[in-house]
């Protein structure tokens, strides 16, 4: 089970979600909480290396990991992978990263958001071309800002998908107050 987006789409929200309800995360806990993400970042750092080395994917069965988006076109053939692919309004994942970089004192990168914002669109539909190609990936698409609307509806979607979870703990899980880059300024 994997948890995919653009950064700063909602992916730690739904791995706590998924935890919630009953499925342990494959982490490694080595990106501390911090104002951007106060519950975790629920990272594993192998998983970040998957283009080279994907040896880590033996650990993974009946836990949730957190996979960027782009890394899931490195997935290897021999294991069945099912995806929640976490989708957020191109202006809002933008307006996060921006407030992120500057609370860390990081220079953005030096691309108009116009142009990033059309390189992540182009970069979520190679995704989903790859996806479509492959048996062996199925992948539910999930909006942040629908988990934040109807936390119940989304988590029980969720829970669907991946098997059965605990929906009550699932919406639980999730912290309104968090949703702070917010589309409209």
């Amino acid at each position: 089970m994997m948890v995919s987006g653009l950064p700063r789409s909602g992916t730690s929200m739904m791995m706590q979600m998924i935890v919630a309800g009953g499925v342990p995360a494959l982490t490694d806990e080595k990106r501390p909480c911090d104002e951007d993400n106060p519950r975790g970042y629920f990272e594993f750092e192998p998983a970040k290396r998957t283009r080279d080395d994907a040896s880590w994917l033996q650990h993974a069965p009946g836990r949730v990991v957190k996979l960027v988006h782009l890394l899931l076109l490195s997935l290897p053939a021999g294991y069945t992978y099912r995806v929640v692919m976490m989708r957020r309004d191109l202006e809002e994942v933008l307006r996060s990263q921006a407030v992120m970089l500057e609370r860390q004192g990081k220079k953005g990168a030096a691309v108009s958001s116009d142009i990033l914002a059309r390189t992540y669109k182009q970069q979520l539909e190679g995704v989903e071309q790859m996806v479509a190609k492959r048996p062996d990936i199925t992948m539910i698409d999930v909006d942040y800002a629908d988990v934040i609307a109807s936390p119940r509806a989304q988590a029980e979607r969720v829970s669907v998908f991946l098997g059965g979870l605990d929906v009550d703990a699932m919406v639980d899980a999730v912290d309104t107050t968090l949703y702070r880059q917010r589309g409209g300024g």
